[in-house]
This record gives C-alpha cells, sequence and structure tokens, in this order.
C-alpha cells in the first residue's frame, strides 16, 4: 500500500476523480436522458440570424437536473436558440463538478456552473482546477436553500425565520448554541454537511452562516460533496444531518413528500440577492466564436425573460418535471405534477417541519430569473441577468477567508474582469434595448447579509480581516 503524504489539493483532486467516476457510471451523462430534437414549438419559430452567418453554430449546452436548469429547457422548447441561429444538443449533466470539467475538457461549449466556479477556477483555488473560465450573465439568483435532518429537527433546531421571531438580536446566538449542542451530542461521523461542489458559494453559505453563528466549520463538522440528485437518499441513509443545494432538492425532503428533513434556510436569508448559476464559457470561445456567444447569450436572456414572468411559472415548473430535466414527479396517486418543483418557481415555499403547522411563505424573490422583486435593493437598469464584478470579489474573499488561497488576489480586479463578462453583457444587452447599470461594482449593504456585516468592494481585505472565524492554518479534508 502505497505511504505517500497527501497534500490537501492532491486529496480534493483525486477524490474529485473517482467521485466523479462514481457519478458517471451510476447516474450518466447520456444522451438519452437529454432533452431531444426540436419542438414543433421551436420549429415554428422564424429565424433572426441564420446558422451560417455564426462561426459555430452547432454547439453542445450542458445542464443541471435542478430547477435552474428551467432557462435552457424554455430556450429548447420556445426555439430561442434557433431563433438566434443556434444549433443546440443538450447534455444532461450529473453534477456540478462534471458541468464544469465538461467545459475546461472541451466536452462542452456552454454550461450553467455555481456561483464561484469561474472566479475560482481563475485563481486556482484548493478543489477547483484552474482554467480560464468566463460568464458574461448570471441564469438566476436565489432559488436554493438548507435542509436539515429530522433528528436536528427532534432535537429542536427550527427554520430560520422561527429563530428571528423567537430571539430577535439574539437569533444567530441561539441558534448557534442550537447547532453546537446537536452535534456535541453526535459522535464525529454524525457531524455532516453536504454542498454540491467545493470552492463555490455554497460551500461559503454553510461556512459563512455556521462562523456567524460561532460555530467554527472547521473544528465542529465536516463538508462533503454530493451530487444534487442523491441529497435525498444520502440523507434518507445518514450520510449527513443537512445538505445546501437547489430546488426541488429541498422541497423533496420534507414533511408530505419523502419525509426526511426540513429547510433551514433559503440561500436569500443569508446573502439576498446573490448570484447563484452563471452561464459559463472557456475565454478561447468568447474569442474565437463572438458571433456565436453573443447569440448564445442573447437565447438565454430571452429564455430567463420568459421564465421571469408570473404567467408563465406554472408552465415553466410542470415543464422541468420532465425527465429530461429534473425528473421531480410524484409518485403518489393524485398529487400535483409540479408538487415538488413549483414551490420553488411560484414562490409558495413550504419550509416543512413534523409538528403539522403550515409553514409556506409566498415571497416574490424565491427564484429570480430577470425582473428583480421591489423588496430587494437595486441599481437602476438593474435586472437579475446582470453580473456584478464586485461579487466576484466577494467570492474572493471567501476563497481566502476558508484557505483555499494563500492571499486575498493583489490583482483581484483583474481577475474579475477577465472573467466576469460584465462588459460584454452590457453591449450584447444593448443590442436587445435592455438597460443596464453603468458601474461594474456596487456596496452589498449590511441588510443583505445574515449577520448584517456589509460589503464594500474598495476595501476587500479591511473585509475579510473583520471576520474572528477565519482559516490562518492548514485544514483537514475528510472523505464522503
Amino acid at each position: 500500500m502505497s505511504e505517500k503524504n497527501w497534500t490537501r489539493r492532491e486529496f480534493i483532486q483525486g477524490i474529485g476523480a473517482v467521485t466523479a467516476g462514481i457519478a458517471l457510471s451510476s447516474c450518466g451523462i447520456s444522451s438519452d436522458r437529454s432533452a431531444q430534437g426540436l419542438t414543433e414549438e421551436a420549429l415554428a419559430v422564424k429565424r433572426i440570424i441564420q446558422p451560417q452567418e455564426l462561426e459555430k453554430p452547432d454547439i453542445t449546452v450542458g445542464y443541471v437536473p435542478v430547477n435552474d436548469c428551467a432557462p435552457f429547457a424554455i430556450a429548447w422548447q420556445k426555439g430561442f436558440f434557433r431563433k438566434y441561429g443556434l444549433n443546440v444538443k443538450l447534455n444532461r449533466e450529473a453534477s456540478w463538478a462534471t458541468s464544469r470539467d465538461g467545459l475546461i475538457f472541451g466536452r462542452l461549449d456552454a454550461a450553467p456552473v455555481v456561483s464561484g466556479a469561474v472566479t475560482n477556477a481563475r485563481i486556482g483555488a484548493e478543489g477547483a482546477r484552474h482554467a480560464p473560465l468566463c460568464a458574461a450573465m448570471t441564469i438566476h439568483r436565489h432559488g436554493n436553500a438548507i435542509t436539515m435532518s429530522k433528528d436536528m429537527w427532534d432535537f429542536g433546531l427550527r427554520p430560520w425565520y422561527e429563530y428571528q421571531q423567537k430571539y430577535g438580536d439574539g437569533a444567530l446566538e441561539a441558534f448557534g448554541r442550537d447547532f453546537r449542542t446537536y452535534f456535541d451530542n453526535q459522535p464525529p461521523e454524525k457531524r455532516v454537511w453536504a454542498v454540491v461542489l467545493s470552492s463555490a458559494i455554497y460551500e461559503y453559505f454553510v461556512r459563512y452562516l455556521s462562523a456567524a453563528a460561532g460555530v467554527d466549520p472547521f473544528k465542529e463538522f465536516r463538508v462533503i460533496i454530493i451530487p444534487p440528485p442523491q441529497m435525498v437518499t444520502n440523507m434518507r441513509i445518514g450520510a449527513m444531518q443537512a445538505y445546501m443545494v437547489a430546488e426541488p432538492w429541498n422541497t423533496r425532503a420534507i414533511t408530505g413528500n419523502e419525509g426526511i428533513g426540513f429547510t433551514f434556510a433559503q440561500g436569500k436569508e443569508i446573502w439576498q440577492g446573490h448570484p447563484d448559476r452563471l452561464l459559463g464559457v472557456m475565454e478561447s470561445f468568447i474569442v474565437n466564436y463572438p458571433k456565436t456567444y453573443r447569440s448564445l447569450v442573447k437565447a438565454m436572456i430571452e429564455a430567463c425573460q420568459y421564465c421571469s414572468k408570473p404567467e408563465n411559472r406554472q408552465e415553466v415548473a410542470q415543464l422541468i418535471t420532465d425527465r429530461s430535466f429534473t425528473g421531480a414527479k410524484p409518485k403518489q396517486p393524485g398529487a400535483s405534477l409540479t408538487k415538488f418543483t413549483a414551490p420553488g418557481i411560484l414562490g409558495e415555499y413550504n419550509y416543512g417541519g413534523f409538528d403539522g403547522k403550515d409553514r409556506t411563505i409566498k415571497a416574490e424573490d424565491t427564484t429570480i430569473f430577470f425582473d428583480i422583486p421591489p423588496n430587494l435593493p437595486q441599481q437602476p437598469g438593474e435586472h437579475s441577468t446582470f453580473l456584478w464584478r464586485s461579487r466576484s470579489l466577494w467570492l474572493m474573499t471567501q476563497a481566502a477567508r476558508w484557505g483555499q488561497i494563500h492571499q486575498f488576489p493583489p490583482n483581484a480586479e483583474k481577475i474579475a474582469a477577465q472573467g466576469w463578462r460584465t462588459d460584454l453583457y452590457r453591449d450584447i444587452a444593448s443590442e436587445m434595448g435592455i438597460k443596464c447599470p453603468s458601474d461594474d461594482y456596487k456596496v452589498e449593504p449590511p441588510t443583505a447579509f445574515i449577520d448584517h456585516k456589509g460589503f464594500d468592494p474598495s476595501d476587500p481585505i479591511g473585509y475579510l480581516n473583520s471576520f474572528d472565524i477565519r482559516v490562518t492554518a492548514p485544514i483537514r479534508t475528510f472523505m464522503s
């Protein structure tokens, strides 16, 4: 047996390759599960750009079976790809790692990536293969949540909004006390939190939340990586006690569905307005196929606009139940087809629980595809698909905070400009008659974050150093 001493980076890369292989063999990135051909509705759409006008009209676009595949499903169903001269082959991905790596290794031309994947590929954060990824638009904001197990409920933990109602300004302290006490009573193998990708926003949210509550995320529990469709099953068998994922895999866990857990908080309760998914490509795709890229972005903007309209959301929720997309259809006779997908899309969100209480909360900002609801702070001309480069800086502060890079990059603004192509988006959107903010950076107000600590992109080092809990030494990595 080899006695090699593994570094954390080598371990993550090695176990990532093994995990990806298992995911591919068990879930499959198979064409027979991907949306095939063109619908009659798409075929009836008149092209405004002909394929021969593009450098590469035939492209392969990935998507992952979660609610945020909706704009891709709509662009395919409604013919937005065809409208802009694109012949798109959609490819259903097994996980967020395979979606990202499909871009890096050239299997995919474009694909959604978890917020943080572009930035961390650029800076070479641990767990992220170094590559010149780019994004010019957000697919959606919000649309994700944290699920906790029934055991945590039985111990006394409750949804975050109930902590706020009961404890007011002391809510974080009260949650931290309950959270720590629960894990203190568990063996090490029962102190596990799962996320969908290392070095990305969900991992940062889990660590940010726990640290804000006074719980050190490296000393008091472990974080493992699980693909979204496997979250519910792994919680059922006790592989983890909490997880963070995009819908519908939180809604599937609650009472009346799988009955294995409850929603502790939606991601918007940790950072209101945060970007969730970006439309990722390699920089070479933009350079080599500029007309093709512009067509792709235009098609996806129109798809996001369609998903955003209230009158379309039931249709969207129904479309993505198809096996080609999420495959999230209830097995119970007589149950609504959109039982799992509708809460996150329509905004009638049920946190669940095991006491018979109805915890359904209606909100316009449950998932934001284009139009930003009035309850969110916003700049003139802002809409959801617009990328703020300042948020790339926030992601870099978290990579530094949790030891995934040695220090905050001294050329952070240059890295943000290279990866988050706000300049391209602004230019493309203007051709569509869409107004955009004139700035690339903005201050995130204290009210946007769960710990009421605002982010000023002009002082990222000061922001990073303001946290009491942060990594300054080598950390341990755990196998799932």
